[in-house]
Order: structure tokens, then C-alpha cells, then sequence
């Protein structure tokens, strides 16, 4: 009989670590081939792993809500030709009562840390202990840090905001009654009201965000477009659109449409960077930061954006929309994108400042369609008309994208939406 290492599978491009849900199978019980294991839950959403080999559960390493990260052995499945061909129930159990590892509860393989005022005992996850091997950060240090998880622990949120606030704390010595030095007090008064705590996806989106902010310079730029054609046309097709497609044409897919066409002209904007090299990507797979029933974010994606036709895009486009709104969105919905479109003016925003979707290299964002009085030039003279205005903004990673760059790219997209044909037919789409 083998021991196999079941270990955290990857779950996307830029996911490193994942958080257990629930195991599905407890310790001397049979699993199949493609029997579900257990269900995790990332940044993006929650998902169902499988097992790869048939056998008999002998140890689960990790508890529901330990932070694992990918590639890591979480549990231990014995194998044995009896149990790739289905064994039964009571040799399962007959196996359990024989082998006293079994009824072992299985441990998280925390570590454990005295703190320099020996008032307690700390514990720091793995996941803890690599990032403060990454940033140089002493046991010591980490001990002084706030935490927020349950029972005291150190989330990576903790760690991150900590980071991305300058590690105030550096410096700090522990306090002793020779040296007479106090840790400065940073406690704030957060007032009173009712408490919701955070669900695991919002716990894993606010660390997906400090983490972005904190290991990419993001810079903002801006620009206006007139979107008055692009309207009118829009406003004027819908409805054939809808008759003779059965589809619901949004300024979705117009505005991907555009962006395709951008990334195409300015393929430094469709990267990654890797240590010291950047990586350009290949294909153009477009993400729509879609809004759940809970209010969280989500990232879709819309593989080869730039070869799909606007029929094929509205269609991809309100599938992934509709399966967000349902809660059914798939792992690998939301993989794989190269570049995000975040749509604020669903929200009644003019404009927003988004942050970048790691590992991308540029984020855009999309205002609010605003009717304003703008001078137009003519060769007769100028005149004031009303037109469908709309502000873009980019945020992008000043590592590798440089002004120059991005406001070429963010101006290109404009023009493309500004010069929309409106003798367009539908019957093209």
C-alpha cells in the first residue's frame, strides 16, 4: 500500500493561495477517481477539487479556513489495487480501527514563536511566515503587529496593510521596565455600531487588493471620449438587436470591442512582469469586474477578445454576467485574463480609480454616459451642441508602463469609440 500527497491544486494564473471550506471525505473513509475532496474558496470563487487517485483518506493535514498555499500537501491518500476498484465500507473502517494515526485529528502545521515580552504564546501560519521571510520581517516585529482574525490570529490582510503602511513598528523594541520605552499607542476610536463580519471572499478580495497596491506603482490616467455616435446607434439597434439575436446589446461589448482593438495597437499593455522580464501576452482575454448578489466583486473573462465578432461578444458577455448574477460562475470562468475592464459608471460613477488585477500590467475603468454642452469645431466656426460624453480612466503599473504608453493606449481607445460607424448593420454583428 502507497502513500499518494494530495496536494493544493492551482487554481489560476494569479493565484497563489486558497482557503479550505470544507473537507468532503473524513479520515478512513474511501474516495474514487474524480470524487469531490474538498471545497476551497479563493479571491475569485469557491470551488470543488476532486481527488486524482482512488483510495483511502489517512490524514487530512489542514483545518476548514487555514490559508493553504498552492502546490502544497494537504492530505495523505493511501492507495492499494482493493481500493482503486471501490473496497467497501467495512474495510474502511476495519482499517481505521487498526491504524491509531487514523483517529489522529488532523493538526495545521503552524509555528510556534515566543513573543519578546513573553506575555503569550503566538502562532503565524505558513502563509504568515513566508511573507515575513520575503520582506525581512523579524518574529519580533510580526508579534507587534494588529491582528484581526479570529482568536487573535495574523491575517495576510494584517501583514500586507502593514507593509503598504511603511512597517511602523521596525524600529520598535520591545518594551522592558530598564529602558522605560512604551510602543507607541495606535489605537484608533473605530466607533460604535453593528458588526458584519467579513465573508471569506471579502476577506480574500481586501487581500487581494493590498497585495495589488502594495507590489504595484499604480498611476492614474485620464481622459474624456464622445460617445454620442456610439449612443445613438446603440439606442437606435437594440431592439432589432434583440428580435432578430434573442441577445441584449449593453455598451459592454462595444466598449470591449474598442479596447480589443487598443491592446492590438499597444501590445505592452497586454503583459506581465516576471522578476526582471516582461512577459507579453499572446492572447487578448478581457475581464469584466462584475458585481455578485452579495455585493462582492468578481472577474469573468472573455477569452480572445479580439477575434470574437460583436454578436460573439454580447453573447459570452451576458452568459458570464447572467451566471454571475446566479451565483454560478466556474473556476475557470475567471481565469486567465491579460487585461480588466471595470465598468463604475453602472454605479453612477463619472469616473474611479481602479486597482490593477494582479498580474496585469493596466486596469481601465469606464464612467458614467453624461449628456454635456460641449464646443465643437467646425470650419463655419465654432458651436456649442449637446453630446454623450463619458470619462476613462487607466490605472496602470509605472514598472513597466511608462506615461507615454499608457496615455497613447487609454487615447487610442477613445478615438476607437469616438469614431464608431453608425451606418453599421447589424446583420454584421
Amino acid at each position: 500500500m502507497a502513500e499518494f500527497e494530495f496536494k493544493m491544486p492551482k487554481m489560476g494564473e494569479s493565484i497563489t493561495d486558497a482557503a479550505i471550506i470544507t473537507w468532503f471525505k473524513n479520515i478512513g473513509d474511501t474516495i474514487e477517481i474524480d470524487e469531490p475532496l474538498l471545497e476551497v474558496a479563493t479571491d475569485k470563487v469557491d470551488s470543488e477539487v476532486v481527488s486524482t487517485v482512488t483510495g483511502i483518506i489517512h490524514k487530512l493535514l489542514y483545518k476548514p479556513n487555514d490559508i493553504i498555499k498552492i502546490g502544497e500537501v494537504i492530505a495523505i491518500i493511501r492507495t492499494s489495487s482493493k481500493a482503486k476498484s471501490g473496497g467497501d465500507r467495512k474495510d474502511s473502517q476495519t482499517k481505521k480501527l487498526l491504524d491509531p494515526q487514523i483517529d489522529k485529528k488532523p493538526v495545521s502545521p503552524i509555528k510556534k514563536m515566543q513573543s519578546t515580552n513573553d506575555q503569550t504564546n503566538l502562532h503565524f501560519s505558513p502563509l504568515i511566515v513566508n511573507i515575513a521571510k520575503e520582506y525581512h520581517i523579524s518574529f519580533e516585529e510580526l508579534a507587534r503587529i494588529p491582528a484581526s482574525g479570529k482568536e487573535g490570529r495574523l491575517r495576510k490582510s494584517d501583514v500586507m496593510s502593514y507593509i503598504a503602511e511603511g512597517r511602523p513598528f521596525k524600529f520598535s523594541q520591545p518594551q522592558t521596565e530598564s529602558s522605560g520605552f512604551k510602543l507607541p499607542d495606535l489605537t484608533f476610536d473605530k466607533g460604535k455600531g453593528t458588526i458584519v463580519e467579513m465573508d471569506r471572499m471579502r476577506q480574500m478580495i481586501a487581500d487581494h487588493m493590498v497585495f495589488s497596491k502594495h507590489t504595484s506603482p499604480h498611476v492614474t490616467a485620464y481622459v474624456e471620449a464622445d460617445l454620442t455616435n456610439m449612443t445613438l446607434w446603440r439606442n437606435e439597434n437594440k431592439d432589432e438587436f434583440q428580435k432578430v439575436y434573442g441577445q441584449k446589446l449593453t455598451f459592454t461589448p462595444l466598449f470591449m470591442e474598442c479596447v480589443a482593438k487598443a491592446i492590438k495597437d499597444f501590445p505592452m499593455i497586454n503583459s506581465s512582469l516576471d522578476g526582471r522580464n516582461i512577459i507579453v501576452k499572446d492572447d487578448i482575454n478581457i475581464g469584466m469586474a462584475t458585481a455578485l448578489p452579495s455585493g462582492n466583486l468578481i472577474v469573468p473573462v472573455v477569452r480572445n477578445a479580439d477575434k470574437k465578432t460583436l454578436l460573439e461578444l454580447t453573447k459570452e458577455i451576458n452568459t458570464l454576467s447572467e451566471k454571475a448574477r446566479e451565483n454560478k460562475l466556474k473556476a475557470e470562468d475567471t481565469k486567465g485574463s491579460t487585461f480588466t475592464i471595470s465598468n463604475v459608471g453602472t454605479f453612477g460613477s463619472v469616473m474611479g480609480t481602479p486597482i490593477i488585477n494582479q498580474p496585469e500590467a493596466a486596469i481601465l475603468a469606464t464612467g458614467i454616459i453624461k449628456k454635456r454642452a460641449e464646443v465643437i469645431e467646425k470650419e463655419d466656426g465654432d458651436s456649442i451642441e449637446i453630446r454623450q460624453m463619458m470619462y476613462l480612466s487607466l490605472s496602470f503599473d509605472h514598472r513597466i508602463v511608462d506615461g507615454n504608453l499608457a496615455g497613447s493606449f487609454l487615447r487610442r481607445i477613445a478615438d476607437y469609440m469616438e469614431q464608431f460607424d453608425t451606418e453599421r448593420n447589424i446583420k454584421d454583428a
